[in-house]
């Protein structure tokens, strides 16, 4: 018996060596994927959004690469010889000088722009996230996802289509850097008493149109108003580095993500 308790010692350890060097191997992948996505991000940002747009789907200067049916359908080698060669014809210099390296990472980024590639995996829980965006990240009291949710922010059904992980996690821990987003909701008392709350979609010398906390429109003269004040919190908190944990911020970024795989 004590032999046998040994064998099984000497395999056991063997198993949990074996299981310790695939999972190493695994996370050493993941990160090497990780940095190649935000290599493509970076090279892409610098050398093409300039003309395409940062989202791929055009600009005044050149066309949708991210959506156009003739380009998403190009093979790998042959969107890659476009990348290197251009075409000068049409106003597409040449990107040889990025090298092989640099211009696989664009490749495998502008895969994931048109929704062919795929952000490195998280290990984060969508369901959990989902829950997070309704509840105590309350997301959901501003934002719409596919029908469900506030009017005052974006629509995000499809944010996940033209956004990286990292593009969703900036936009949401460092929302006081973005223009735009700092406005308070306008508080406004009429005349005849009538007291509104929300958020000036437009403004003139005249009159001002808010945009109340249940999606309806109020435009209203500005002689008919005894009070317009603002309050002074921005509608998109600053703080969700500090009211989500490291453990959320990763879920509610793969639930973001995730409905772009479900609509696909």
């Amino acid at each position: 018996m004590r032999r046998c308790g040994t064998c099984v010692a000497v395999v056991l350890v063997g198993v949990l060596a074996s299981y310790a060097q695939t999972s190493g191997h695994t996370i050493e992948r993941s990160k090497q994927s990780t940095q190649a996505l935000a290599s493509g991000k970076r090279t892409f940002e610098s050398s093409c959004a300039p003309c395409h747009g940062l989202n791929g789907k055009g600009a005044e200067r050149a066309p949708d690469i991210a959506t156009r049916s003739e380009i998403v359908k190009l093979s790998d080698p042959a969107t890659l010889k476009l990348l290197r060669d251009g075409t000068p014809a049409k106003g597409m210099p040449s990107f040889a000088e990025l090298g092989s390296a640099r211009l696989s990472d664009l490749l495998n980024y502008l895969r994931v722009l048109q929704g062919k590639g795929q952000a490195p995996a998280s290990t984060a829980n969508g369901e959990r996230g989902k829950e997070l965006f309704a509840g105590k990240g309350g997301c959901s009291q501003c934002h719409m996802v596919q029908g469900t949710g506030g009017f005052l922010g974006p629509d995000l059904s499809e944010y996940g289509e033209s956004h990286s992980a990292d593009d969703i996690r900036s936009a949401i821990v460092s929302a006081d850097k973005r223009p735009g987003v700092r406005k308070g909701l306008a508080n406004v008392t009429t005349k005849d008493g009538r007291q509104i709350s929300g958020l000036v979609r437009n403004e003139d010398n005249f009159s001002v149109q808010l945009q109340a906390l249940d999606g309806t429109f109020h435009l209203l003269e500005k002689s008919s108003l005894s009070e317009l004040t603002f309050d002074s919190a921005p509608v998109m908190p600053s703080d969700y580095d500090s009211r989500l944990s490291e453990a959320e911020l990763n879920q509610l970024v793969s639930y973001l993500l995730s409905i772009r795989k479900a609509k696909r």
